[in-house]
């Protein structure tokens, strides 16, 4: 089988200039990505890496936890970047082409329950094409949630079928066996897979930057063919229908006010729907001066302690199948002080 094990050498590859490269991160609810992504940022030594985020949501929360990249960060609309041809990503995109500064690297981190096929023909199916240069689709696996319910979701199954690198993350929170059995059914969904085995989305740059593995004359048959299909190119958008078919809906929270934190865990282990696949925040406690970060990715969840770097208030997200925003806001507004 494909697969390798890390070292932890973190030498900057010789990027190319034959146009900007482009790093595409995938990966379903809770993989990972924005720590791959600020693992990249903190490893990128000199080089001049741009980062765009996509969130499915009414909050940015993954743009708050990103180590500061200064004004290289574009936050792109809220919503699946993946649904159409979006305006929003090409005019992001020739934000970031047209700034004064040289930009070396372009990684873009997409929602969690994005199809990457509709984003990567966005570079190929319009004039992108001949202004960036996409490296490589990065696809996040968590190696502990993963299982075949996965597959129910287009998006999850999507995101192997087009990774270029798997990465196999969390892999010390399972065992031999469970690490095996993930494998077993990555390969038989994608024949061949390049598999990296990461935790805490550590990797070796040289082994996921300036790698060159986007097949593009495959994608460019992939957009030909669909141009052909779609004469009246202003008229056709690459709409995917995953989100309809996946069934996933995003509720967001803010309040101005702290919650409790023994009602609020209370929320989280006894009154929270068991259909959230994932969720994530900014908390604010009372009577504690800190920010906490939430994360809560199926069973599991973490509250992080930092420094508030704003106003303090609460912002949460949740991703689930069949939600009920009024319960989840009733139960939320009672933890509340």
């Amino acid at each position: 089988m494909n697969t390798i094990t890390l070292n932890t050498t973190n030498i900057i590859p010789e990027i190319p200039k034959q146009g900007m490269p482009v790093t595409i991160i995938t990966g379903f609810l809770g993989s990972g990505k924005t720590t791959l992504l600020n693992q990249i940022l903190q490893n990128k030594q000199d080089l001049k890496v741009a980062v765009l985020v996509n969130e499915f949501g009414d909050i940015n929360i993954d743009s708050q936890l990103l180590i500061s990249v200064d004004q290289d960060m574009v936050e792109l609309s809220n919503g699946c970047i993946c649904c159409t041809i979006n305006d929003g990503l090409v005019d992001a995109v020739y934000r970031v082409l047209e700034r004064e500064e040289r930009i070396d690297y372009l990684v873009i981190e997409t929602t969690g329950v994005a199809d990457p096929l509709p984003i990567i023909l966005t570079f190929f199916g319009t004039e992108l094409k001949d202004l960036t240069n996409i490296d490589s689709i990065l696809t996040v696996v968590d190696a502990e949630a993963f299982n075949e319910k996965h597959f129910e979701s287009e998006a999850a199954l999507k995101q192997i079928i087009y990774g270029d690198i798997i990465l196999l993350n969390k892999t010390d929170l399972v065992t031999a066996d469970k690490l095996q059995e993930v494998e077993n059914f990555i390969h038989d969904v994608k024949h061949g897979a390049r598999i990296l085995h990461t935790q805490y989305g550590e990797v070796a740059l040289p082994l996921i930057l300036d790698v060159g593995l986007t097949p593009k004359d495959h994608y460019i048959a992939i957009d030909d063919e669909d141009t052909h299909k779609h004469k009246h190119r202003h008229e056709h958008h690459h709409h995917s229908n995953h989100l309809d078919n996946d069934g996933f809906v995003s509720i967001s929270f803010q309040s101005d006010k702290p919650f409790d934190l023994h009602e609020f865990e209370n929320f989280l282990t006894e009154e929270m729907p068991e259909n959230i696949f994932r969720a994530k925040g900014i908390l604010w406690f009372s009577d504690i001066n800190l920010r906490h970060i939430f994360q809560l990715s199926g069973p599991r969840y973490t509250l992080k302690a930092d420094e508030w770097y704003t106003p303090p208030k609460n912002q949460l997200v949740f991703i689930g199948r069949n939600l009920d925003a009024n319960e989840i806001y009733t139960k939320l507004n009672k933890c509340l002080l």
